[in-house]
């Protein structure tokens, strides 16, 4: 039976978990930074760097002291080495060669996206490759389809802003604070969908890929009529999200005929109304839906320790030099095109 301790800092939760074999979080501390970016209404990279700094290495100690272990008894150290801020994955990264040396242990470098990827193996056992899934979060989102440990093919991305920003700009806007996911999500349930008309970003478009940028420039000149109260805003945006999410998977799930499970995960994964509205999806396509509980759908270790374990179960593992990179950016598809009119986040 393996154990991995997991570290990752990537954005602004810094987290550490041991996770086993057997699908069990041994033990987990998450560090939550939002008060300190709350009063900027959203993440400073220079801030969330030393938040990480002061806070990793003493919640190392707690993790493996909740569990009664020690660095021997850890068969990897996985720490996300990108994407995200560097600052804070450089952290991350430079703390666990560390302790892989220190104790002679092998490091993982693991990709954050595959930490999302390979989270919903996790918490459901039944859930074997290969699956398509919907990776939705504050810096991505990207239809993929997952065939193992390492093998994932792009099917379709954003052309300019991740869903997850979408919601945290509709928040910044109705003046909802920081984080804004889910604040937007809470006041939604409260307003009426249809109020405020929206425009729905490549509905209708033979490719499966995202546009954002339009929907938030939308929801600002709706606000700034003064015609609509803020419930409203945020039902409707919240509406035209789906919308635009579900219309670019029919796209896209209906070019896959040898796949019979749909997946969603990262942050927005969290949001229970797009939860449902993939499910009603997946009927419709005859498939088995499945995600990660919403405590492992934002950033966190144990996803990361969970991503190192099936590293270390492959045949072919080899644990990375400890001269590793950081990476800003690291996509999980390495021989995708580039989308016509994408910017630099696809």
């Amino acid at each position: 039976m393996g154990v991995v301790l997991g570290i990752e800092s990537s954005c602004d939760e810094t987290a550490v978990a041991l996770v086993d074999s057997e699908r069990r979080i041994v033990a987990q501390r998450i560090a939550s930074q939002d008060a300190e970016h709350a009063p900027y209404g959203g993440v400073v990279p220079e801030i969330a760097a030393r938040a990480h700094a002061e806070r990793l290495a003493p919640m190392i100690a707690a993790v493996l002291d909740d569990a009664g272990m020690t660095l021997d008894d850890c068969d990897a150290i996985a720490a996300t080495a990108g994407p995200g801020l560097i600052g804070g994955v450089m952290v991350g990264l430079v703390s666990a060669k560390a302790l892989a040396m220190a104790s002679d242990t092998p490091l993982i470098a693991i990709n954050h996206l595959e930490g999302h990827a390979l989270s919903p193996r996790l918490a459901d056992p039944a859930l074997e490759f290969p699956y398509a899934l919907l990776l939705v979060s504050g810096g991505h989102c990207q239809i993929l389809r997952v065939d193992g440990v390492g093998q994932y093919r792009r099917l379709a991305t954003t052309i300019d802003d991740a869903l997850g920003e979408a919601f945290d700009k509709t928040a910044k806007i109705l003046g909802l604070g920081f984080p804004g996911g889910p604040a937007v999500e809470q006041l939604a349930r409260s307003g009426d969908p249809k109020a405020v008309p929206l425009p729905r970003p490549m509905v209708g478009s033979g490719e499966p890929h995202f546009s954002f940028a339009g929907l938030k420039s939308a929801v600002m000149r709706a606000h700034d009529t003064g015609k609509y109260t803020a419930p409203d805003i945020a039902a409707s945006f919240q509406q035209a999200a789906i919308d635009c999410v579900t219309d670019r998977l029919r796209i896209a799930l209906g070019g896959i005929d040898d796949i019979d499970t749909l997946v969603v995960a990262g942050g927005v994964a969290a949001n229970a109304s797009v939860r449902a509205a993939l499910e009603t999806l997946a009927t419709g396509f005859r498939m088995r839906f499945t995600a990660p509980p919403p405590a492992l759908c934002t950033d966190n270790a144990a996803m990361i320790a969970w991503a190192g374990i099936e590293r270390l179960a492959a045949a072919d593992f080899k644990p990375d030099p400890l001269d590793v990179s950081a990476r800003p950016r690291w996509p999980l598809d390495h021989d995708a095109e580039p989308v016509r009119g994408a910017g630099v986040k696809a």
